[in-house]
């Protein structure tokens, strides 16, 4: 009993929440009907019937991969016996929650279906891990550097729709600022820091930035220079991404030219945080990296 009372609250402050992204919600909902599918022993075929649907969309919301609708949630609680009155109401509100739309829906004409998820998942961390082999971390870069990424990306797009895009990455930048600000702890590899975008003054701007970003107490910056060979290399950027929330498993984004993969299960998250962690043990300390930043602005005169 003390347990459920626990995820009874658990699903209260989530609606009581005002910063609580429509992203995170769906993924506390599912982590929720997830729990109590195990608890009653209940198998994904058994509670898909109950939905009138298939196994692979109980897999879906409990995963939180969209919007949930309520009579599937109020047939699924019914299923799992969770037949409280008050529990019930609070289960049937966040799932009301999660048809809503975060702040960057109004970027949507220039913003692709796979990156929303990661937008409203970044909103929801409590920790970002992210290591970056090319580009600066998009939560790193000042306006000018990030004008030059959006250019090389879209070359063919129009100065109004890349300005759009550079909006709206500023915009996410806010969280790092914000009064439940995550904490971001950035690899970035060197060629990353030496690869030339815009003018030179445009990158000495940008080496700026990162080392006052350094100084903020919820930011951690290492650098993985080019003698670490290839020890701990992830073989392209990854981030992954911690929650408050205790049910919430952590999530691994991958992004890819035109797509991103997002990877939860137990084993998968395993393997890149041990990649993570090798690659933070061969990188530069956060002072060292400071100091490799500082010769890296010095040398361009």
């Amino acid at each position: 009993m003390a347990a459920e009372s626990s995820h009874s609250l658990s699903i209260k402050r989530y609606i009581e929440h005002p910063k609580g992204s429509p992203t995170v919600l769906r993924l506390v909902v599912g982590a929720q009907l997830r729990r109590l599918r195990k608890e009653r022993g209940i198998g994904l075929d058994e509670a898909a019937k109950a939905i009138r649907g298939s196994s692979a969309k109980i897999s879906r919301l409990e995963r939180g991969q969209g919007a949930c609708k309520e009579r599937d949630v109020a047939d699924l609680l019914t299923l799992y016996g969770v037949l409280d009155e008050e529990e019930r109401a609070d289960f049937l509100a966040l799932a009301r929650k999660t048809g809503t739309r975060g702040w960057w829906h109004r970027y949507s004409d220039v913003l692709p279906g796979w990156f929303d998820r990661h937008i409203g998942l970044e909103e929801a961390a409590a920790m970002i891990r992210t290591y970056e082999v090319q580009f600066i971390p998009g939560l790193l870069q000042t306006e000018d550097y990030a004008r030059a990424v959006i250019l090389l990306g879209h070359p063919r797009a129009s100065a109004e729709e890349n300005e759009r895009r550079v909006r709206l990455r500023m915009e996410r930048q806010e969280l790092l600022v914000g009064e439940n600000a995550p904490r971001l702890w950035a690899v970035l590899d060197e060629a990353a820091l030496r690869r030339p975008l815009g003018s030179v003054e445009v990158m000495r701007d940008q080496l700026r930035h990162l080392i006052e970003m350094s100084k903020r107490p919820n930011v951690t910056l290492q650098v993985a220079p080019f003698d670490i060979g290839g020890l701990a290399a992830a073989g392209g950027p990854v981030t992954i991404l911690r929650f408050p929330e205790p049910d919430l498993p952590d999530v691994v984004y991958l992004e890819q030219l035109t797509s991103a993969l997002y990877l939860d299960k137990e084993e998968d998250v395993d393997h890149y945080l041990s990649i993570m962690d090798r690659l933070c043990a061969a990188a530069e300390t956060p002072a060292r990296s400071v100091k490799f930043l500082g010769e890296l602005l010095d040398g361009l005169g």
